[in-house]
This record gives C-alpha cells, sequence and structure tokens, in this order.
C-alpha cells in the first residue's frame, strides 16, 4: 500500500472536545427585571463578523442543580458563535447560582421566572440582536413555552421537555402564531420521552419532535447531537457542525 503524502502546508486542527473554547466576543451582562432584581448573564457573539442569528438559552431547574452553565448551554455559549455564526445569549434566572455568579431574588416555581424571560427578549431587542430564538433545556422548556410568544421570537427549541409546569394550552397559544416549535426529546429521559413529547404536541401540527437516541435527561455525551439539532432549526443547511477547529497560529492549541 502506497503511503499518502501528508500536506505539511496544512493549517494543523484540534478536535473539539468537551472543555473546548472557541474564539468568540464574551460579554458578561446584567438583566434587570420589572421588579427589580439583577440578573447575571453572558452575551457571547461571533468574533469578526455580525450574528446569522441569536439563542436565548434557558437552563434547567436551578432547585436541582440547573443553571446558565449547566454543560449544554454552557457549550453553546462556547462554540456555535464560532462554529454557527451564532449569538448565544444565557443567564441565571432568579436566585440561581454559577460560577458566573449569583441572580438575586428566589426560585418562583415558573411564575415570576416570566419576569426574567421578559428582561433577556428586552435585552436583545435593545441590542438590536437578529433573528431570535428561545432555547430551553427541561424547566427552561416550561418557562419558553409559558412566556416566550413574544413578537421578537421566531421559533422555539425544547431540550428534553418534561412540561411539568407548561401544559398543551400554554402550547396550543403557539399555533396560530405559525413560529417553528421542534423538540429534541431524549429515548430514555426520565420524565417525557418521544412518544409523550409527540402527544403533547399533537396541539401544534407543524411541530417537529427529534427522538435523540441513547440519550437519557442529562444528556450526558450527547451534547454534539443537541448542538448540531439547535443550529439545524435555527439555521437549516449548516449542519452537521464541525468537529475539529485551526490552531492559532503560534500557539500549537485551540
Amino acid at each position: 500500500m502506497l503511503a499518502v503524502p501528508r500536506d505539511e502546508a496544512a493549517e494543523p486542527v484540534v478536535r473539539i472536545g468537551p472543555n473546548t473554547v472557541l474564539p468568540a466576543v464574551r460579554e458578561p451582562v446584567a438583566l434587570r427585571t420589572a421588579d427589580g432584581l439583577r440578573l447575571v448573564g453572558e452575551l457571547a457573539l461571533p468574533e469578526g463578523r455580525e450574528p446569522a442569528a441569536t439563542v436565548i438559552m434557558l437552563h434547567p431547574l436551578p432547585t436541582h442543580g440547573g443553571s446558565m452553565d449547566s454543560h449544554v448551554l454552557r457549550k453553546a455559549a462556547r462554540r456555535l458563535p464560532a462554529l454557527a455564526g451564532l449569538a448565544v445569549l444565557r443567564f441565571n434566572t432568579r436566585g440561581t447560582e454559577s460560577v458566573e455568579g449569583r441572580s438575586e431574588g428566589s426560585f418562583g416555581s415558573a411564575e415570576s421566572e416570566r419576569h426574567d424571560v421578559a428582561t433577556a427578549l428586552d435585552f436583545a431587542r435593545a441590542r438590536a440582536l437578529p433573528e431570535v430564538w428561545l432555547a430551553g433545556w427541561s424547566f427552561g422548556t416550561d418557562l419558553a413555552v409559558r412566556y416566550g410568544l413574544d413578537p421578537l421570537v421566531r421559533g422555539l427549541v425544547l431540550i428534553a421537555p418534561p412540561m411539568r409546569w407548561s401544559t398543551p394550552e400554554h402550547l396550543a397559544r403557539w399555533a396560530p402564531s405559525g413560529k417553528p416549535v421542534t423538540a429534541l426529546v431524549p429515548e430514555h429521559d426520565d420524565f417525557l420521552r418521544p412518544d409523550g413529547v409527540r402527544e403533547r404536541c399533537a396541539v401544534l401540527p407543524g411541530a417537529r419532535v427529534v427522538a435523540l437516541t441513547g440519550a437519557k435527561h442529562l444528556l450526558v455525551g450527547h451534547a454534539d447531537e443537541v448542538l448540531d439539532e439547535l443550529a439545524a432549526a435555527i439555521l437549516p443547511g449548516r449542519t452537521p457542525l464541525p468537529r475539529e477547529w485551526p490552531v492559532p497560529t503560534g500557539t500549537g492549541r485551540a
């Protein structure tokens, strides 16, 4: 067998792993709610170009460890600005703490968090962020469904929705809007599995339910697949996302 000559001029690349941080313009933000609370957040923008679209990410249940630093949200902020040209806004809902800091207030059982979603949308509006989508994971899906039906929002991505605080009636309000709704549902989810989500989403004839084969609710080992599907819902035709990234010249690492 003949050896294939190595292209010495080829740009070195690294495999994108769980802790890879790709280039972006990252800005700590403080969101002020209508009821006077300061929420901790971060906006990550593509470096050197305008964002093609924006995703506001809503985290899992804070009383069970969910925050803006939950691994899928953290990886979205670290990767999607570079790989998909997306602006990513994530924040801690009231009373939630992560390495980025603690938001004021206390957990509101998906009621007072309506102010948190509203202030995130107001921030996106004030900053003129383009093509805003909402993406929730677990508890975040309840907030997105209940409080995300805003003229600014282009569509909805529900990741592992338990539908604990949101009902088919809440979902049905989205139907007249025609806004696209995609649900990414772990095959072995602890709460609702794909068939259960399809049943709940029957009130939305256009809803798309994607089963994540082999996945459980915490999505360990499935972040790449989730980010692919998230990007595909917002920017069709631009996936799968790259799994490698050029090494910056002279650094020897990403």
